[in-house]
Formats: C-alpha cells, structure tokens, sequence
C-alpha cells in the first residue's frame, strides 16, 4: 500500500480526538474519509500529512515511517506531497502563475523556461490556461479550486491531499472539481485523500470508503458497498445526505 497508517491516537488536552486508528490507502485511487463534523476526519488528515502530531502510532509512506525520517528524507517527502487546501489559500498578490509555480520554485531548481512549461501544462490540466496572468480576486470560487489544484499537482505529487474541495462550491463547479481530482488521480496514479462532506462526491469518485465516526474507523469499503452497508451510524449518517 502506498500510505498506511497504524493505530493513531490523538487527543488535545482530556479529548480523545483519534482513537486508534489503522488502514490503508491504495495509488491510483481516490480514498476519501467522510463523517459528521467533529468526528475527527480533518485531524486524522493532518496527522497523516504531518501537519499535526499524533500522540501514539505510526504512518507508512511507501514503507517509509514518518516518524523514523531524517531531516533530508522528511524534505524529500515534501515534495512528494501535494495539498489542496479547503480555503484554496491562494497568494492574493501573487498572479495564478506565480501561485502554482510556488512548489517549484521553492522546492526544485528547475529553470525558468522549465518552470514554464510545467505550469502551463497543469494550468491546461484543470483548463484554466486562460488565467495564468490574472489574480486569485479575479477568479471565481470554482476558479481558484482549480488553480490551486494545478500547485497542488505541479511537483508530480506521488500523494494527494484534498481537505473537503467542492466546499462552497454550487453542484454544477463542484462536479468538475471532482472529475479533475478523479482524472488527475488516475493519469498521475497518485494515493490521493479526499475530505469530504459531499455524498454525491462519495458516490461519484470514491474508490474507498473511511467512514470515521466518534473517533473510530466504524467502516471502510468502497462507495458500490457503502449503500448496501447494515452499518447502523453509517446509514444515519448517509441517508439524510440523500434527500
């Protein structure tokens, strides 16, 4: 498996957020994690992108303990890492272009001319070519998704990390963001992790299924055997989504 996580526990103060939590996220597919607010989905997200630090357990990526990483393997593990960030948080002052060139400039020493090329072809990718001089004010919702899902891919990430992207987003821009993270998966084969409280986002691209519920993983499978579930907090919390 290309991420695999081991019995992770955190807690902030007396409040046992992630209560020993363990499975495993496939390359090429698209895993999202779903349930109620609060029930610890976001932080088990930041655990795994190193973000937050758990308490108890450990992360694998492709066998490479997180916690057992030098400083130059943590670098390199960086830059495998893309994240899509539930705010976009897109530079205001900084052009579409200088946002998704960022990760390159920071991270590789590629040229100028190379640095380019990269852009724009991402920028191509999420069919947003036409905006590459424009700023993050001059875009709409759906708009600043897609650029920051072009910085998010432009480094070639090996993982994908998405925290709830169709957020705000009408069904319709939604919708494409969700074909974009889904194609993007498949033609880069990438592990990629979705946040989400979009049911029709589950049901469209999820390839696995992690439902967290008070702090445990109460099920996982993917979305053809969700609905078929007998999982009783499941179908509580995925029927009202339904309506």
């Amino acid at each position: 498996m290309a991420i695999k996580i081991e019995n992770i526990k955190k807690s902030f103060g007396e409040v046992s957020v992630l209560k020993g939590i363990s499975c495993e996220f496939e390359s090429g597919s698209v895993n999202m994690i779903i349930g109620a607010s609060g029930c610890g989905k976001t932080v088990l997200l930041k655990c795994i992108v190193g973000l937050i630090k758990f308490d108890e357990g450990d992360v694998f990526f492709d066998n490479r303990n997180f916690k057992s990483l030098s400083t130059k393997e943590l670098r390199i593990l960086r830059q495998e890492i893309g994240m899509l960030f539930q705010s976009s948080a897109l530079f205001d002052s900084q052009t579409i272009f200088e946002n998704v060139s960022f990760p390159m400039r920071m991270f590789t020493n590629a040229t100028s001319k190379e640095i380019s090329i990269r852009v724009a072809e991402c920028l191509e990718n999420v069919n947003l070519a036409e905006a590459a001089k424009k700023y993050p004010a001059e875009l709409s919702g759906g708009m600043k998704k897609r650029a920051a899902l072009a910085r998010a891919i432009v480094l070639n990430p090996k993982f994908l990390f998405c925290d709830e992207p169709n957020s705000g987003l009408d069904p319709t821009t939604a919708a494409v963001i969700d074909r974009l993270i889904a194609d993007l998966t498949a033609r880069y084969n990438t592990t990629t992790l979705v946040i989400s409280h979009d049911i029709k986002s589950v049901l469209s691209i999820g390839d696995k299924i992690i439902f967290i519920y008070k702090g445990f993983k109460e099920w996982e499978g993917h979305r053809t055997d969700m609905m078929k579930s007998d999982n009783v907090s499941l179908k509580s919390f995925v029927e009202p989504l339904l309506v």
